[in-house]
This record gives structure tokens, sequence and C-alpha cells, in this order.
């Protein structure tokens, strides 16, 4: 979920105009307000306090409006906070049925969330990439899709532009002191950030044909491109000499944003086991593996030669439409889950200034989105000028494990299928609230469980059995490259396990995790304020734990596809509220 900075106070208020009934809640009146403080809740704190998130989840309304940044703003979205969990603390969740009672709970941790990243974290106070990404943000997200014609859409790009030069003003008065990586990381962006007004948003609104809005655009476009430049400048001479604080959480924070955002209370020291044993567990597995191919090579020759096997730059969206004819067919005639559509994702190359950072991600429509209803399958492809050896550096990220590994976790059956079970989703608050433990738990669960469930070897996304073998390889490698996140982010945000530098992260990423220097560097980076991003391997833990534990207690009726299916209905809730429903126990999650 986006961080959300209130935009008006007036959310905050209408917070008080609550019925009688919730004053005195008896059983009979807590399932109709909580229903009632639901619909409050997103309706006039959660978007209104960040409608770029609002536009993203298809509710246009929110589309003239950015984010306003300032210190008083936050302080004002704190106490509406804190007034809201007062409100649902007024409710007795025992007096609910057992879904809404997971939505409860659900809901209460995702304003405990948002007070610890506001009063605790202080993000606002400490990264200044927060505001220079999150206004681009705010324009993509309205340049991204056709939900409505493009002078609509211009107008609304033209309202949000008035307010960046403002809302970069708050920052600089807002940053106090800056953990030294998030400045460095901040300036590494802003050329792009500045390129992306330049040229990608003139782009998106060329065939408007509004005067008036083309002119406004003009003075609007330009005023954001200068106060991004002069961001930048700033950054560089008066923020980056006095960038000293800390990124590091600390157990007691990092505990409570896990608790909060994922449902998972498991002790730090033992999570960092169940990280170090999946490592040695893939390690192990990819030794293995490599030496059934070629007992002469090393595992990390192995890999050089799986970079090689990859199609030709200009067949490159061929080669994925193919994967996903293949993993549909193997999907459904193997019954892994049910596909609830038979529209596929629309490939396309990657939007020019994502190019950068990302080599291939999946876009779909926001939950309450009507009007532009395609999910984008975005992939990069080389760009024209680029040499050889920068070609081949590229396409070996589209080698054949790769293709399928992406193939399976962006699209059939990870993120795409579980957007397609959408509108099956039980509540607003499981289509609006995630847990990333479920949502690229899931996503990453899919990669291993396709090859485990025969995709991959010879007629089915392989060629040859050697072919099988490097396609295991490039999943195991994308699970170290997880596994090594998980260790990385518990030992550099809270010295669990023996305090990790910056530069021993990197140095893991390279030796167990198998990965280039470069990636090791990059994901460190990423690191140091995503810090929870153990979601992925802890997520698929928890998921396949479920999974063993649903068989044994039913037995020879396990079925992989109702399990499959029934995870899906459950939405984008924690795996533990899933537990629950599936179990009808509260086991351990691990």
């Amino acid at each position: 979920m986006r961080t959300l900075l209130s935009a008006s106070l007036a959310g905050a208020l209408m917070l008080t105009a609550l019925p009688a009934s919730a004053q005195h809640l008896s059983a009979d009146g807590a399932s109709q307000t909580f229903n009632y403080l639901t619909e409050q809740y997103f309706d006039q704190v959660y978007f209104k306090f960040s409608p770029t998130a609002g536009t993203g989840a298809g509710l246009h309304q929110y589309d003239t409006q950015l984010e306003d940044y300032s210190a008083a703003n936050v302080q004002k979205e704190t106490a509406a906070l804190h007034d809201f969990e007062k409100k649902l603390a007024e409710i007795d969740p025992t007096a609910l049925d057992a879904e809404p009672a997971a939505d409860y709970q659900i809901l209460m941790n995702n304003v405990h969330a948002t007070l610890l990243q506001l009063e605790v974290i202080r993000g606002w106070e400490k990264n200044p990439d927060s505001y220079s990404s999150g206004v681009t943000s705010s324009i993509f997200s309205i340049m991204e899709r056709p939900y409505a014609p493009v002078n609509t859409r211009l107008r609304a790009a033209v309202e949000r532009e008035r307010q960046i030069p403002q809302a970069l003003l708050e920052a600089r008065k807002n940053l106090k002191n800056p953990p030294h990586i998030y400045t460095e990381i901040a300036l590494e962006q802003i050329d792009g950030l500045v390129s992306f007004f330049q040229s990608d948003v003139p782009e998106a609104f060329k065939d408007a044909d509004d005067a008036k809005a083309k002119a406004d655009f003009a003075k609007t476009n330009a005023a954001a491109i200068d106060a991004l430049k002069s961001y930048g400048a700033w950054m560089k001479s008066d923020l980056l000499p006095r960038s000293n604080g800390d990124f590091r959480y600390g157990a007691d924070t990092f505990q409570k944003a896990l608790a909060y955002n994922e449902m998972v209370d498991i002790p730090l020291d033992r999570l960092l086991q169940i990280a170090m044993d999946d490592l040695h567990k893939n390690q192990a597995e990819f030794a293995r593996v490599a030496k059934e191919i070629d007992p002469a090579k090393t595992p990390q020759e192995e890999l050089a030669e799986l970079a090689t096997i990859h199609p030709a730059p200009d067949q490159l969206l061929g080669a994925f439409h193919s994967e996903f004819d293949s993993l549909i067919t193997y999907i459904r005639s193997h019954h892994i889950i049910t596909i609830p559509s038979d529209v596929q994702p629309t490939l396309e190359e990657t939007p020019p200034f994502m190019r950068a950072t990302t080599q291939a991600s999946m876009d779909p429509p926001g939950a309450f989105e009507t009007h532009s209803t395609k999910a984008y399958f975005n992939v990069t492809l080389p760009e024209k000028g680029w040499t050889p050896e920068r070609v081949a550096e590229h396409m070996a990220a589209f080698n054949i494990g790769t293709i399928v590994s992406t193939g399976v976790h962006e699209a059939y059956p990870g993120h795409y299928v579980q957007f397609l079970w959408q509108p099956q989703f039980p509540s607003k608050i499981r289509k609006l609230l995630g847990a990333n433990t479920n949502i690229e738990g899931w996503a990453h669960y899919c990669e291993q469980m396709m090859l485990d469930e025969g995709y991959g070897q010879p007629g089915f996304g392989a060629k040859t059995e050697r072919e099988a073998k490097l396609i295991r390889l490039g999943q195991l490698q994308d699970a170290l490259l997880r596994d090594a996140r998980f260790v990385v982010s518990i030992r550099m945000h809270t010295g669990t396990g023996g305090a990790m530098s910056f530069d021993d992260a990197v140095n893991f990423f390279v030796k167990e995790g198998y990965q280039s220097r470069a990636i090791g560097t990059m994901e460190t980076k990423r690191g140091t304020s995503d810090a929870l991003y153990l979601y992925y391997t802890l997520g698929k833990l928890e998921i396949m734990k479920l999974r063993e534990d649903v068989k044994k207690k039913q037995g020879p009726a396990f079925d992989l596809q109702h399990f499959h299916d029934d995870f899906m209905r459950q939405g984008f809730a924690p795996v533990k509220v899933i537990r629950k429903t599936m179990l009808h126990d509260d086991s351990p999650v691990l």
C-alpha cells in the first residue's frame, strides 16, 4: 500500500458523524457499525490522505488531488487515525461473524501500521525520494491507462502538477536527518524523473486537443520540471552533506511492522533460522541439479551458460506469448487452479520511464476501475544504439529459466490469475488492503510449485532434459535471491544473528544468493527502505506449510486445484487469516 499523507482534514472530521448505535454497541449493531466504519475509512481517511492511491484503485474523484506533504497535515492524519482507532475499538470483534471479524483485524492492523510509519519510522522526515518519486507516481497513475478521454486526464494531470512545486518545498521543510543512502538513492533517481516530465508526460497527452488544457499544461509541466531540478540541486548541495541518519528499524519496530503488515509474530532469531535453513536447502538443490547437468562445471559456470540461452530481442514478446499459451494449457490440463477468464494480459514494451529499473512487470487495473479493464504485461526490450555486450547482458535476464519463472510469477498462475479472482474477493477490505506475504508470497510460491507439478519438462516449457534442468537452476537462483533478502532484511535492520553493514549485505547477495555484484548492490539499496522485503520467501513458506497442513487434514480427499481456488477466494488477506478459514484453528503459520 502507498504511504498515506493527508490532503484534507475533512475526512477526519467526518469520522465524528457516526450513528448513535456506535456509542453503545450491542452485538446486533456491531456488524452494521463495522460496515459503516469501513466505508468511512476508505472514503474519508484512506483515499483522502492518499489520492494517488485512489486513482490507482479506479476511484477517479481523486484525480485532481495531490498528497499534501506538509508537516501540519501529517499531524492531522495522525490525529484522524487515532480517532478512527478509538471508533473501531468500540466494536467487539467477537460479536462479528468469522469473515468480518478477520476483516476487522486487517483494518485495525492497517491503522496501526500507518501510525507506526508516521510516528515511529517517520519516513516523511527521512526519505527524500518519497517526495520526488511520489509526485511522479501521481502523474503516472493518470497516464498509465486510458480510463477516460485524453482531455479529461490531461486536465486532471494539470491540477496535480500545479501542486508539485509546493510539495517539493514541503519536503525541504520536513527532511531532518536522512540516512546518507536515502539521499544518494534520491539523487540517482532525480534525472530520470526530470526526463519523465520532459519526454514521457508530453508524449502521453500528445493527442489532447483542449487548447486551454494544453496551454495550462505547458506552464504546469515546465514548473514541475523546474521544481524537480531545484530539488535535486538542493539535495546535492544542502541535504547530502548533512544526511547522517540511520535507516535501520531496530528489532522492536521491525517486529511491530511485521505483525501489523503481515500478521507474523515469530521471534526474530527463529525467523532468521527459518531463512538460513531455506537458503541452505536451495543451495544444496542447486548444487545437485548443476552436477547432473555437467559434473565438470561449477554452479557459477552453469549460470553463465544459462544466461546465453535466450530468444533474439525481436522475438522476446512472442516468446512470452508462447509461454502464456503453454502455461494456460498445462494449468488447465493438470488441474492446478481455476483461471476465471480466457482473456490474456496485453503484452507490450515497458513504458520509457520505467525501463531503467524494470525488466518485466504486471500492471492490472485497480479493484474499482470500470473504464479501462485491460491488464498490461510490460517487457523491457534492448534500446537501439546499445552495444552488443549491453544487449547480451540485458537478454541474459530473459533466458529460458527466467522466461518460465517470470511468466509464472507475473501471470500464470501468479499475479495475473490472482487479479482475475479479484471480483470474487469477499470484501472491500480484502480487495484494497493486501499483505505482501500473500501477494508476493503467492507469486513466488508458484515459481517452485509449477516445476514441482511437472511444468518445465520436455514438451511443457522445455525442449530437452538439459533445458529442463537449466530451467530448474533458474528457479533456484531466483529462490536464493529471495532467501538472501530474507536474511539481509533481518540482520541489517535488527542486528539479530550479528549486525550486517551495507557492504556485508552486498557480499551476502553475491556469495550466498548467487547474484552478480551489481544485483547485490541494487538489492541492498532496496532493503534499506523496503525493510520487510523478506515477504517473498516468508509468504511462500507460509503457503507451503498451509498446503501441507490442509493435505494432512483432508488426507486422500485433498485436491490441489481446490486448495488453490480456496486460497484465491480469500483475497489479499494475511496467510494467518486464510489458515483460520481453511483449517478452522489458530495453528502457527510456520
